[in-house]
């Protein structure tokens, strides 16, 4: 059976999606692309061999779409996912599924009346080296979690901000530094550490103009299982360096740079970790070239379509839904609150 897709926004991230359903010949076809700007939509849809629409019910009426795909700016993305869930397609959203969790809650409960499937975008997930990590920290090789950090340090120009009305504004980004180009990292550091409880946190702009949202964000987290983390997300790092994640417990360590898992280091369950006295920089063995450290990538983006593909047909779960990305959301917007407020917020 050949899956039919609208694609719901023609910016940017749009074209990317329509790439990854390229991987899937006979199992997906690009039917629609939607878009409020006529042009936009039918410049993408001749591209594509697709029909362009102005809105995503009559997208699905026309087409008999059976999934639509969100890539509007992030303020809107709430909003058409329910209209595409009421019209009768299955969803996958961009991420963050919305700017708010009260928001994502409409989506959730659009997604209970309706029956239909939705998956919200964080290929990261499916990197090899998440996988590898997520695994250990299951079956108790990293032991107790003691602390995880998240760090984005990139760099976007003015000409980034400028090339979009809707980029750093409340309404439609939800955010700066911290929700648009942070969240991906701030969702992997929830998936290693758990659930976050409590936050406190800075935001500031210091390198940009026109903006109403931060270029960086700083903050600290402390998690259900009582291990603590930092997070730091900032697009006014020039010239740009690197996306790190690292997650560290009393019996192991992991660090990902860039998509890679750069050091790990585990404790297999059952047997027991050499006494070390005082750990040295360089010293700590790293067993990251036994778990494909420096090997070509896979497609992130297509390995997340064919979990969704496969949940369509009820062979497996959808692995990253509503309630995973509400959580991401949550410790974002409660960092934003404690920035505000000079307190530390609950979660």
């Amino acid at each position: 059976m050949t899956l039919r897709f609208a694609i719901v926004g023609a910016g940017v991230i749009s074209a990317r999606h329509a790439e990854a359903l390229g991987a899937f010949p006979g199992e997906a076809e690009l039917a629609a692309v939607v878009d409020l700007d006529p042009a936009r939509a039918e410049d993408m849809a001749e591209r594509c061999g697709a029909q362009a629409f102005g809105d995503v019910e009559t997208a699905v009426e026309a087409t008999g779409a059976d999934v639509a795909v969100v890539c509007t700016p992030t303020g809107l993305h709430g909003d058409a996912a329910v209209r595409a869930l009421d019209a009768g397609a299955h969803v996958v959203i961009e991420k963050p599924a919305d700017v708010t969790v009260e928001r994502i809650d409409r989506v959730i409960a659009a997604r209970e009346r309706t029956g239909r499937l939705v998956a919200v975008v964080s290929q990261h997930r499916f990197d090899p080296a998440t996988e590898t990590v997520v695994e250990a920290i299951r079956a108790g090789e990293l032991g107790r979690l003691t602390s995880g950090t998240a760090n984005i340090d990139w760099w976007r120009g003015q000409a980034y901000y400028d090339s979009g009305a809707w980029r750093g504004t409340w309404e439609f980004d939800g955010g700066g530094a911290l929700m648009n180009q942070g969240v991906h990292t701030v969702d992997l550091l929830v998936a290693a550490m758990g659930r976050p409880v409590e936050v406190v946190g800075f935001t500031a702009t210091l390198a940009h103009e026109r903006l109403e949202t931060e270029d960086v964000a700083v903050g600290a987290v402390r998690f259900a299982s009582g291990a603590v983390g930092t997070i730091h997300a900032s697009t006014a790092v020039y010239p740009g360096l690197t996306a790190r994640l690292q997650v560290h417990g009393d019996r192991g360590s992991a660090v990902i740079e860039n998509d890679r898992l750069v050091f790990f280091h585990r404790t297999p369950a059952g047997t027991e970790r050499p006494e070390v006295f005082m750990g040295a920089p360089g010293q700590s063995p790293n067993q990251a070239g036994e778990h494909g450290a420096g090997a070509a990538q896979p497609d992130a983006l297509v390995r997340q379509y064919r979990n969704f593909f496969a949940a369509l047909r009820g062979e497996e779960a959808v692995r990253v839904g509503l309630e995973e990305n509400r959580q991401a959301v949550a410790l974002v917007t409660g960092l934003y609150e404690a920035a505000r407020t000079g307190a530390p917020v609950r979660l």
